[in-house]
């Protein structure tokens, strides 16, 4: 492909993406027009999803709308007339696995040309992954980003019918669409976006890039989505925001942030209310208090600490410090007595030293944490990070991470223990893949717990008794 060719694309851009301007966010109404309401009659998608729940929730968006336009779901790509892959661009083994897929899709449309396939998500949204797919994957037919997912009718139509390439990536800060239809892949829990984008900049983290800056959905907007999940049986919500303790922040005329937000969901009848992904310096005494003060909103709380060196911190700019941090999170387990907290910590972040990583592990010893994601730096292209220089070798960030997830395990082991003797509320998410008289599913604390019941159990809440506490899982007795 000539560049002449390569011009009439809509690429990304990182520079144009980190721009943060104060103008008014743009809030749009999703409505789709009389000529694609047909379009997929007859015709089956599949949409295969990679990444954070932010993913999960937009591709439940993407079903939506094609299922709006006609389209009926298959599980078999060799039955699909639309494929589309949205992706994650966190870590460097994610996208390697991405371009194995689109490699391996190539066989289905040289059976059937006729097959529309597309890439969609956070990797859409960087410029060597668009370059790549430009130059290397012809066969795919559809490049969206993060940003435009209410414009699939208008890519879809576009490949179909006049069979031409569609790539529309948009590098800015992002609107607001509402009304936009949802198939939901759960029959009980749901995901609901109540903001959007980043504006943290994490030296390592290519999310403020991909998904744009920090947007409030307006509360009348969540609120309604939660009542008519209410109406429809749902029973656990969970909030999402890459940073939803910034939720209201960018809203200057009102003074309603995170806490007000529970608050007035713990309202609607809703059995549960769960949330992620929280940033430490954004976390306020008004939404610890709203955890302490609502039944519905669960007692557990994932918090991101990253590391535990100082000068590690300020290199990832992550604007607190080991001791905020500790203070931050002993506030927490004061004002919500017994809440489970668990993180994140990378380890190998370009010059961390011996005594940094043991910093780390002694701010793990301190914070008593239940379970924590764990990683090996990975760098993104396009990010601070990626230019730091690096001398660490693999094989010593592994014997780091080995160590330190040691630690973790045993923390999550005695935050099970914890629970032994007591009695939990379990939403009952399904059977066992072993027993499938065997249910499972997560107590108010987010722990994973066995026992055995009836199917008819699935979807419902049901009161067990722990009996007994694995690193992993906890067991008990229906009663």
């Amino acid at each position: 492909m000539n560049n002449v060719d390569l011009e009439k694309y809509f690429k990304p851009d990182l520079n144009q993406a980190r721009k943060r301007s104060k103008k008014t966010v743009e809030e749009l109404k999703f409505q789709l027009d009389d000529a694609h309401e047909k379009v997929g009659l007859g015709k089956t998608y599949k949409i295969d999803t990679y990444g954070c729940q932010g993913n999960e929730a937009d591709s439940e968006t993407m079903a939506g709308i094609l299922e709006l336009m006609g389209f009926a779901k298959t599980e078999e790509e060799h039955q699909a007339d639309v494929i589309i892959i949205n992706t994650c661009a966190i870590r460097e083994n994610a996208e390697n696995r991405i371009w194995g897929e689109l490699g391996r899709l190539k066989a289905y449309k040289r059976q059937n040309p006729n097959l529309i396939l597309g890439l969609a998500g956070c990797m859409a949204q960087e410029e060597n992954v668009v370059e790549r797919v430009l130059k290397k994957y012809q066969h795919v037919d559809i490049v969206f980003g993060t940003h435009n997912i209410h414009k699939l009718p208008e890519y879809i139509e576009t490949a179909m019918f006049n069979k031409e390439r569609v790539i529309e990536v948009f590098s800015r800060e992002g609107e607001i669409i509402e009304n936009l239809p949802k198939v939901r892949q759960h029959h009980f829990k749901a995901w609901v976006n109540i903001m959007f984008g980043c504006d943290e900049f994490c030296t390592y983290c290519i999310v403020p890039y991909t998904r744009g800056k920090e947007r409030s959905r307006s509360k009348d907007e969540v609120i309604a989505e939660v009542k008519e999940l209410v109406k429809q049986g749902y029973q656990e919500v969970t909030l999402l925001g890459q940073n939803v303790n910034a939720y209201g922040k960018d809203i200057k005329t009102d003074d309603y942030t995170f806490g007000d937000l529970l608050r007035d969901l713990n309202e609607t009848g809703i059995e549960r209310i769960r949330f992620t992904t929280s940033h430490p310096h954004d976390l306020d005494l008004k939404t610890m208090e709203a955890m302490r003060d609502c039944k519905h909103v669960m007692p557990f709380f994932h918090l991101p600490v990253q590391s535990g060196s100082n000068p590690v911190l300020k290199k990832m700019n992550r604007h607190y410090t080991k001791e905020s941090y500790l203070k931050t999170l002993n506030e927490l387990k004061e004002t919500v007595p017994g809440i489970s907290v668990t993180t994140d910590i990378i380890v190998g972040f370009p010059g961390e030293t011996e005594e940094d990583f043991m910093e780390t592990m002694d701010l793990v010893e301190k914070a008593q944490f239940e379970g924590a994601f764990t990683f090996v730096f990975s760098k993104r292209e396009g990010t601070p990070a990626a230019t730091f220089e690096d001398s660490t070798p693999e094989e010593e960030k592994k014997q780091r991470l080995y160590m330190l997830n040691d630690k973790i395990n045993a923390g999550y082991l005695k935050g099970n223990e914890r629970f032994v003797g007591e009695t939990v509320k379990v939403l009952v998410d399904g059977v066992s893949k072993y027993d499938d008289t065997v249910l499972a599913g997560y107590s108010e604390h987010n722990k994973l717990v066995n026992f055995k019941g009836d199917k008819s159990l699935i979807g419902k809440i049901v009161s067990v008794k722990i009996t007994l506490a694995k690193t992993w899982f906890l067991m008990g007795e229906a009663l």
